[in-house]
């Protein structure tokens, strides 16, 4: 007696079709199940029986032999309970053969029957629909995420029972719909406003550019100043995340099993901000079986690390690779896998231990060897690495006791996605580029071009700061962002002069 039954395991933020194979022989009792399982899977024999026995149907007396093909993948989670339960009764002839074609089984059992939720369902039905699988079976708190892809009948089932009632025509079920345009249309409803923050007008003017060119920010700035108010705000003026961007960032919170049973999609750009003792296999992924980090997860959306000297060195420089590819690779002796990581790096830092260096009315207490050591925690290459710094003076009496409130959030989105569209039509012939932050060396050499004003001032300050070839290309990259801002088709000496501004911790006062 044999079955073959499908089923799906993830592969990075990817899928593969399983093949749960099934065959009965007449000899002493037992499971065996091969095809490189981990104990999660192994596990699952004692799970099956127990809910066979108890949804009311007649377990085998036999040995029992299961293969999860291709067998040279390794297989891992609690998702493979149900089409192995469905193998089981299909072989047994409780099910009919024909049932079960062409469907794709995911689902941990209780010792009851009852199904429970899985993670990684939605790049499993993206990859089911892909070659061909027109019908998926998952538990039923599983459903919304599984339901927002179109072109598969996606069925959300309590229970084991239910399952074979389902298969044998006896129970009518409709497949689960997810309207699209009804998740979009709640989209950027953010609590959180920009008018909340009083003064700081430099401050918002430098996120506005960093939101508009996707550019990395980093505030320098005494406790207390906003740095961290600011930054919580930062997603609110974010151009609102495309269906494909929301599909891949909603793949990458299923296959980590943090995405809610309540949402289908994650519709908001993603807002991470893990604390400084968090260790660089959490902040980039990896494990035995590896998983993403906070770079993964923020895929798409903003990482944000406060008390940025505070991270450990080795952590910071391992993000440094990342934010060049905007991918993560994390190879094992036996697999390599890829994870997307197209974040927006939004630092804060106090100028120096004590934090009140750069404050007019609070004395610093640090000499200037402990600031040099404090400063020299972040390197110049991470530095390198970030487009924008801005100073984040503390906040006047005047501005904090003024009842005039500032620009809202959604006045300087407006702003920004006028900005984002005309990168688009920019590099619609570039596919792998999406904002002036993406530009490569050739990019930068035809669409930032300078005239002989701001050759001239740019060679000053390269020379006067002492800045990297890097740097250089982060100041015409920030320059094409204010432009486009303005509205301008060539970058002038005023975009330019303002670009150069935003390199504070490149000057002297900061190296010393």
């Amino acid at each position: 007696m044999f079955s073959k039954i499908f089923s799906s395991s993830t592969f990075g933020i990817d899928a593969v079709v399983v093949e749960v194979e099934t065959h009965f022989e007449k000899q002493l009792p037992s499971i065996i199940i091969v095809g490189l399982p981990d104990s999660a899977v192994r596990e699952s024999k004692e799970r099956v029986v127990a809910a066979i026995k108890n949804s009311g149907f007649e377990f085998p007396l036999k040995k029992i032999t299961i293969n999860l093909a291709p067998a040279d993948i390794k297989k891992e989670g609690s998702a493979f309970d149900l089409p192995i339960a469905i193998g089981i009764l299909t072989a047994n002839g409780i099910i009919p053969t024909e049932a079960a074609e062409k469907t794709i089984f995911l689902g941990e059992l209780s010792l009851d029957g009852s199904l429970r939720k899985i993670k990684g369902v939605l790049p499993i039905v993206v990859e089911a629909k892909r070659i061909g699988f027109n019908r998926i079976i998952v538990p039923a708190n599983s459903v919304k995420e599984a339901s927002i892809v179109d072109g598969v009948d996606v069925f959300g089932i309590e229970n084991l029972k239910d399952v074979v009632s389902f298969l044998n025509n006896e129970l009518e079920l409709k497949p689960v719909k997810t309207n699209r345009n009804e998740l979009f249309s709640q989209i950027n409803k953010y609590n959180l406003d920009f008018s909340d923050v009083k003064g700081q007008e430099n401050v918002k003017r430098s996120l506005e550019i960093a939101a508009a060119g996707s550019h990395n920010i980093i505030m320098i700035g005494p406790p207390g100043s906003g740095k961290s108010m600011l930054a919580k705000r930062f997603p609110s003026i974010l151009p609102p995340l495309t269906f494909e961007e929301a599909l891949e960032t909603t793949k990458i919170h299923s296959i980590a099993g943090i995405l809610s049973s309540d949402i289908a999609l994650i519709t908001e750009r993603p807002f991470r901000s893990p604390h400084h003792t968090v260790s660089d296999a959490a902040l980039i992924g990896g494990g035995s079986f590896p998983r993403p980090g906070e770079v993964s997860f923020a895929h798409h959306g903003v990482l944000f690390l406060d008390e940025f000297p505070e991270f450990k060195k080795n952590v910071l420089e391992v993000m440094r690779q990342p934010m060049e590819d905007y991918k993560v690779t994390i190879s094992r002796s036996k697999m390599s896998l890829e994870f997307p990581a197209n974040f927006m790096l939004v630092a804060a830092m106090n100028p120096c231990p004590c934090g009140y260096y750069t404050d007019p009315t609070k004395e610093c207490t640090c000499n200037s060897g402990m600031i040099q050591k404090y400063m020299a925690k972040i390197s110049g290459p991470m530095l390198d690495r970030i487009d924008i710094h801005i100073e984040v003076p503390a906040v006047k009496y005047k501005d904090l006791s003024s009842n005039i409130n500032g620009e809202t959030s959604e006045e300087i989105r407006k702003r920004v996605i006028v900005a984002k569209e005309i990168q688009i039509a920019r590099f619609n012939e570039f596919p792998n580029i999406h904002s002036n932050a993406d530009m490569g060396t050739n990019e930068i050499r035809q669409f930032c071009k300078l005239d002989s004003a701001g050759t001239e001032l740019l060679k000053m300050a390269m020379t006067k700061l002492g800045l990297s070839a890097r740097a250089y290309d982060r100041i015409l990259k920030v320059s094409r962002t204010i432009a486009d801002i303005e509205g301008s088709e060539n970058i002038l000496p005023n975009h330019l002069s303002e670009a150069i501004q935003y390199r504070s911790l490149d000057r002297e006062l900061w190296m010393h």
